[in-house]
């Protein structure tokens, strides 16, 4: 079982990144989907999720407007189109897989810095 984060880099601020979680060794079209994201010394947050079907999405009030999540079942992989994007965003990015409480798997995590 894997997720793996890619799109991460460094940006200036208001410049776009999409990041991509892809899964493998499950099927992710059963899980609801979120990115979470941690900067240094402070705790990890919840950015943005995605039910299972893809219907229902919820954003943390930091992002809302500029961030978009989404997913494509058909390739087992989750997006996350950040457009507009600040210093506070700096951080690094996680993907998470939840079915139920025992049933979760986190990524390694994939690096985003804005900055000039």
């Amino acid at each position: 079982v894997q997720l793996v984060e890619s799109g991460g880099g460094l940006v200036q601020p208001g410049g776009s990144l999409r990041l991509s979680c892809a899964a493998s060794g499950f099927t992710s079209s059963y899980y609801a989907m979120s990115w979470y994201r941690q900067a240094p010394g402070k705790e990890r947050e919840l950015v943005a999720a995605i039910n299972s079907a893809g219907g229902s999405t919820n954003y943390a009030d930091s992002v809302k407007g500029r961030f978009t999540i989404s997913r494509d079942n058909a390739k087992n992989t989750v997006y996350l189109q950040m457009n507009s994007l600040k210093p506070e965003d700096t951080a690094v990015y996680y993907c998470y897989a939840r079915k139920h409480q025992f049933d979760a798997y986190w990524g390694q995590g994939t690096q985003v810095t804005v900055s000039s």
